[in-house]
């Protein structure tokens, strides 16, 4: 409990802070400080104070005291406090640039005082003062706090608990990077608004301007009716960071004119991409993280009711490694590559625009078309920054192999599940190749990558069978001297070694081999994504286990390499046929024909394992709903997936009243009969859709805790089963 809170300052942040602490509870007593008879007067009969008393006498005996008065006020207010005695009072503020609180600070107390933490929150309205202070204004906003070296950890802790009990998303920042931030991100959008609604005004055709203004003017331009002398005081309190990001826009702005002026569409089309996708992605890097209730995507939960058949015809989405190989090829080639088929999914997009941070003007993707233009084998770009790859192992993985060539230093990083994930697989022998590659403790992201490197082809016999390191070997040999072949010790998909043959780089080897050498060019083509047969394998499941089912799954990508689910599936019993076989872009694309049908337990041939390392899963269930034994070995990738998958499964068909063994390596499956309960999905879209197809043979509903990668993943999964009789909804919607 704080005895006593003041808040100098009533306005909208002021007053909102005052109410939203005085409702909570926190606070003893709120006492309020104003220069203005009628704000103390309404903050008193609105209830968003106790009471208003004069500064030195709110200031005896507070705990904090928030400073919520103009930013070039705060100087001379800090000034007043500096007299007083202030005892152990935490000093804090709202002020939306820090350095010169800071330093106004350090002038007046002769040092930064330890209890003072310097504040600022993200949020606003159009409104002001204090009749519209709302007790729900910051929550699920940022507040950014500037804790000094010195900063008493306490006082930090108050204020940090202070505003956290109003709903914020409260983070730390040093003074100077916040400063920087803000210029950017807020500052000088104000500055823009302000300057071009002013050169307009300005003009003798003025009244014709805006009279045709359209809803982009308004909704552009509506910052500029905030607050002028709030602004003004912005400005000059924050003028070095302001100047410093209004000459990086004035140089972007400069070469923008000379593309207009030289007619360079292509420097337009590339900006103009670029911008248009920038909002949207980045919001959903930080959608996990804050603007949002955070309970709503971490807690996602589907329930699968019991029983039910599997009918029809659909088409799954486009295949996820072809996608991620079609934009990185067509990124590097001559020319202009036509894409059909992409999926539309989060890792996909990641790789998208990580090769949009590294310069390709990309189209799309709209309804699953792109268009690249690529910019050759040479022709990258530096990102601005870190290469964020969100979940995607398969980005970082094949994208590492890319840039150990390039001239250029880069980072790529990823979230929290990805930073977890092996990537000293393809690090040591990059670095045999002559990469310089620095990652984190035991071999995890983020990888830091120096350019400049000159690349020696290598022999490379792998240890363990990997598609992604293949390819990511593959992708290095293209700039290598001499020749890189890489040798597995089990088959895995070659879509790499297909996509480059399709784009005219000529690839050798044969069987477990594959080998490239550097010197030729990748020629831009067309190519027409596949279904995801990894997407496939669960409604493939799903008609085999329900009685009735009768589904077709159309233009499935059957690569040999891939079709270890239909092998594995028609061990077992399935009703499986393979139609319309015929090749699409290089890739073997087929109509897959499943009924139902009994299914047995089987012990897995190991030459099959790598070849539907993605699908198990969804077999798993199969294994759940056949009669005797299956069992598994071989598949020790499964424990470093974006879960444990070997242990997630296994925990959660014993949950569902399954006689399972989980092994180092595998699983031992006694197939029976499946009861409903609940499971947890671990964040690991392949587990929370294995479990619902589940339900299709379980005796009650099956609940799936923790589901939200999903809906990135595999966008429409929860339609098409909708579609086809499969009984699965989000908690709370039919």
């Amino acid at each position: 409990m704080i005895g006593r809170l003041v808040v100098v300052g009533l306005g909208l942040i002021g007053g909102s802070f005052a109410k939203g602490l005085k409702e909570s509870g926190l606070c003893r007593e709120v006492v309020g400080v104003d220069l203005d008879p009628q704000s103390r007067k309404l903050a008193v009969e609105l209830g968003v104070v106790d009471r208003c008393e004069d500064l030195a006498t709110a200031c005896v005996g507070a705990d904090v005291i928030q400073l919520a008065v103009p930013i070039l006020a705060m100087e001379k207010l800090l000034g007043v406090l500096a007299t007083l005695d202030l005892g152990d009072a935490v000093l804090t503020d709202v002020g939306s640039a820090k350095g010169n609180v800071v330093r106004a600070a350090r002038e007046v107390f002769g040092t930064t005082p330890a209890r003072f933490v310097p504040g600022h929150p993200i949020a606003g309205s159009e409104q002001s003062g204090v009749e519209a202070s709302n007790a729900q204004l910051f929550r699920r906003h940022k507040v950014i706090l500037t804790p000094l070296p010195d900063t008493d950890p306490q006082a930090l802790a108050l204020v940090d608990r202070m505003w956290s009990a109003l709903g914020a998303d409260v983070e730390h920042m040093q003074v100077e990077r916040h400063d920087e931030v803000l210029a950017a991100t807020s500052h000088l959008p104000h500055l823009l608004a302000f300057g071009l609604v002013d050169s307009l005004a300005k003009r003798n055709e003025n009244l014709e301007i805006f009279r045709y203004a359209a809803g982009g003017f308004r909704d552009f331009t509506r910052i500029a009716g905030s607050d002028p002398v709030m602004w003004h005081d912005i400005f000059l309190a924050n003028r070095e960071a302001v100047l410093r990001t209004l000459d990086t826009f004035r140089h972007d702005l400069d070469a923008l004119r000379d593309a207009v002026d030289a007619g360079d569409g292509h420097q337009l089309l590339g900006v103009f991409t670029r911008a248009r996708v920038a909002r949207e992605h980045f919001g959903n890097i930080l959608a996990r993280r804050a603007y949002v209730d955070k309970a709503a995507a971490d807690h996602l939960t589907f329930v699968g009711q019991p029983g039910g058949s599997v009918r029809g015809k659909i088409r799954v989405p486009g295949d996820k490694s072809i996608s991620h190989r079609a934009i990185m090829l067509g990124s590097l080639a001559e020319g202009t590559t036509e894409v059909e088929g992409f999926l539309e999914g989060e890792d996909a997009l990641a790789t998208l625009q990580a090769f949009r941070d590294m310069g390709v003007v990309i189209e799309g993707p709209h309804h699953g078309r792109l268009t690249i233009h690529g910019v050759g084998l040479n022709g990258l770009k530096p990102a601005p920054g870190p290469i964020y790859l969100g979940n995607s192992g398969t980005s970082m993985r094949l994208l590492a192999g890319l840039l150990a060539a390039q001239g250029f230093d880069s980072v790529l990083t990823g979230d929290a599940s990805l930073s977890r994930r092996p990537m000293d697989r393809v690090a040591k022998p990059l670095r045999e190749m002559g990469a310089v590659i620095d990652t984190a403790a035991q071999g995890r992201p983020p990888l830091t990558i120096r350019g400049g490197q000159s690349l020696t082809g290598i022999r490379y016999v792998m240890p363990v069978a990997s598609a992604q390191v293949k390819s990511c070997l593959l992708l290095a040999g293209l700039y290598a001297d001499g020749t890189t072949t890489v040798t597995e010790p089990a088959p895995t998909r070659d879509h790499t070694e297909r996509m480059l043959r399709g784009f005219g780089y000529p690839v050798g080897g044969n069987g477990a081999t594959a080998s490239v050498e550097a010197g030729s060019t990748l020629k831009a083509t067309r190519i027409e994504v596949p279904a995801d047969i990894s997407s496939a394998a669960f409604f493939l499941v799903a008609a085999s286990i329900a009685k009735g089912s009768d589904l077709v799954l159309e233009h499935v990508g059957v690569n040999p390499t891939r079709t270890g689910v239909i092998d594995i599936l028609r061990l077992m019993g399935a009703d499986l046929s393979v139609q319309n076989l015929r090749e699409v872009g290089g890739e073997p694309v087929a109509d897959v024909h499943v009924r139902h049908a009994p299914l047995k337990g089987v012990v897995i041939p190991a030459a099959l394992v790598p070849l539907a390392i993605d699908e198990f899963p969804a077999i798993f269930i199969a294994a759940a709903c056949a009669e005797g034994r299956t069992v598994l070995r071989g598949a020790q990738a499964l424990r470093v997936k974006e879960s444990d998958r070997i242990q997630v499964m296994a925990d959660g068909l014993v949950a569902l009243g399954i006689k399972v063994e989980p092994t180092a390596d595998g699983i031992i499956i006694e197939g029976g009969k499946l009861g409903g309960g609940e499971v947890n999905g671990h964040g690991d879209h392949r587990i929370a859709m294995a479990f619902s197809i589940a339900s299709l043979r379980a005796s009650a509903p099956i609940r799936i805790r923790d589901c939200a990668n999903v809906t990135t993943s595999f966008p429409n999964f929860l339609a098409l089963c909708g579609q086809v009789g499969i009984r699965v909804a989000q908690e709370g919607q039919s």
